[in-house]
This record gives C-alpha cells, structure tokens and sequence, in this order.
C-alpha cells in the first residue's frame, strides 16, 4: 500500500500538486538520497541552477496555488545535498533594491504571478506565502522598474470576505 501511495504522490508531484509533499519529503535523507530518488517523488525540476562548486540546485515551485518552494542541491556525485523551502522572511530580506529578476528568481523560485502595470511603470511578481488568521492568502511582492530591477517589495493580503 504503501508504494501504491507513493507511485500516486509521484503522479501528483509531477503534474504540479503539492498534496504529497510532505510525505515525499520525509523519504529523502540528504547524503543518503539520490538524485534518481529525488525526480521519482518530485518529477523533472521547473528550473536548473548551476552552482559554482559543480553542484546543482533543482527548483520545485508550488506556486500559483501552492505557498512552498523547495530547491534540492544534488552534488556532483547525484547525491542530495540538502533541501530548502525558499518561501521564508531570511530569503524574503535578501531581496535588494537593483538585484535582477534572475536574481530573485534564484533566491524565492518562480512567482505565481507576473503583472505589468503601465501607469506606475512597474512590473510585480508575487509569491502566495501563506494565509492570515482569516483565511485570506497573503502575498510577497517584488515591484520591478523598467529597467528590470529590483525597485521595493511588499506585502499583500487578499481579502475574499
């Protein structure tokens, strides 16, 4: 039953489904863990980082919906280095006015939104970062200039009642 459970969990994780997760994560075991391991219970990465040291950072966003990203360091030895959710105010404050958009992009993952606003001159990638004591989603916010730079950040609760 239960490979049953993660053959279906990884079904899930590679159509973008975040509702397993936490038990795929709890099979991985940094210096143990393959990088084989890793695709089999998350799928293919949505983005590939080349670190300096050889290494490779795999992104797996569960963005619009979703409020997790989770990059997973593979050695140069396929083997899981370490796993981090991204989506967390360490990383939020490392984002720096006149930093790129792949710059932010390495730090927090893909945004679940993207939005260009004329009138203002800016463009706004969002996160879904959690929910407030009510139930409404909260958002971290990276305002870009036209130059494609990092101009401010903020926070947004969208109110649904």
């Amino acid at each position: 039953m239960n490979r049953l459970f993660a053959l279906l969990c990884s079904l899930l994780a590679a159509l973008g489904l975040a509702a397993c997760d936490q038990f795929n994560l709890k099979e991985l075991e940094p210096g143990v863990s393959t990088a084989a391991d890793v695709r089999q219970r998350f799928g293919p990465p949505q983005m590939e980082w080349h670190n300096d040291d050889g290494s490779v950072t795999w992104e797996y966003t569960r963005q619009p919906m979703g409020t997790e990203c989770f990059m997973m360091t593979i050695g140069t030895d396929d083997v899981l280095r370490k796993v981090e959710q991204v989506l967390n105010e360490n990383n939020f404050a490392r984002i720096q006015r006149g930093m790129t958009g792949d710059e932010v992009r390495r730090i927090l993952g893909a945004p679940g939104t993207r939005e260009r606003f004329d009138l203002a001159k800016e463009t706004v990638w969002g996160w879904r970062v959690g929910k407030e004591a009510s139930g409404d989603p909260v958002y971290f916010l990276v305002h870009f200039n036209d130059d494609a730079r990092v101009a401010r950040t903020s926070r947004f609760v969208e109110q649904r009642g």
